[in-house]
């Protein structure tokens, strides 16, 4: 039987037990991911793919981290920007730190990293779930609308045509309309709720939280968060383009831009945490249909997906336990 300074223990650790559980999960994944590389390149020639990853040099992947890095502290401003706007007054550090640290929960199920971003800010503000959930839902917005831009203006200058692509590209932009509309937004939340008949606190919350979105409206918000999404997202694009460069596979700016957009939001739209699977088999794909071999394109995939995907779940790892602290030091 568990002694009250034990429980009394458990209480001060919320969270920790779930975070062990978690990781389990994202160690279980990442060794399906590799697993599933490592079948792919002994298809297309295990010691070619190896000598690709071996060209490049420390400061070439170095080049590929910094501009993932970029990607990570670009939307954490945004996320920052949307944070005061909402009436938030952490400070950014805080609000840095607690997007960095979601990222240790990129491929659990559910999204879960975003839901510990709102216990963050639940325990440093005593703000509850309902009233930061705006914040998670226009930063979703947000990338989708940015992703959707740079995947139709990639296509459209681009000498390749991805089937498909333009579909998801619209449906990228029309996710991000409804999402950051309140009115649209409460009308489809009202629709549904009258299709089902059920849960009717949860959708006067949702209803709720999209009101909320008004603030988020504005103009200077509007442009700020854009242009932060575009210049995060095209610097990852641009990685890609490099990666591809110097395996020797050189297809254009445009068309790698493309093909690592419409992979990520395609993997997305699978369902599987962190797109894992879904995006590495698109990318390879299309690469294939661009002409590229497999002891080419497993291996690129292969490190963008590294330096990108699990880069972020590492930072994520190493900021979340800070994010935890600092927290549960603030509600203290």
């Amino acid at each position: 039987m568990a002694t009250s300074s034990e429980n009394s223990g458990a209480k001060r650790r919320p969270g920790l037990p779930r975070m062990g559980r978690e990781l389990y999960f994202v160690l279980l994944l990442l060794g399906l991911f590799a697993v599933g590389i490592i079948g792919l390149a002994l298809a297309g020639g295990w010691q070619e793919s190896w000598e690709q990853v071996m060209r490049l040099s420390l400061w070439q992947l170095g080049a590929l981290l910094a501009l993932s890095l970029v990607n990570y502290l670009f939307r954490g401003l945004r996320w920052h920007l949307f944070a005061r706007r909402l009436g938030l007054t952490l400070s950014a550090r805080a609000n840095m730190r607690h997007f960095l640290g979601g990222f240790a929960m990129t491929v659990t199920p559910g999204r879960v990293g975003e839901l510990v971003r709102m216990r963050w800010i639940s325990r440093e503000a005593g703000w509850p779930f309902t009233r930061s959930a705006p914040l998670v839902l226009v930063d979703r917005a947000s990338d989708l609308a940015a992703m959707g831009v740079i995947l139709a203006v990639a296509l459209s200058l681009s000498a390749m045509g991805i089937s498909g692509a333009l579909g998801v590209a619209a449906l990228a932009l029309a996710s991000a309309v409804i999402a950051t509309r309140p009115a649209l937004l409460s009308a489809l939340v009202t629709w549904l709720y009258r299709l089902t008949g059920r849960l009717p606190r949860l959708f006067a919350r949702i209803r709720g939280a999209a009101r909320s979105l008004r603030v988020f409206s504005t103009l200077p918000v509007i442009a700020g968060s854009t242009a932060l999404g575009l210049a995060g997202w095209v610097a990852e694009g641009y990685a890609f383009h490099l990666l591809l460069l110097w395996m020797g596979a050189d297809i254009g700016f445009f068309s790698a831009v493309a093909i690592f957009v419409f992979s990520t939001l395609a993997g997305g739209l699978t369902g599987a945490p962190g797109g894992v699977g879904g995006a590495e088999a698109a990318m390879i794909a299309l690469l294939g249909l661009h002409g590229i071999p497999l002891e080419v394109s497993v291996p690129a995939t292969a490190v963008i997906r590294v330096t990108t995907l699990w880069f972020a779940i590492g930072i994520g790892l190493l900021v979340f336990p800070i994010a935890e602290r600092a927290s549960l030091k603030a509600k203290a």
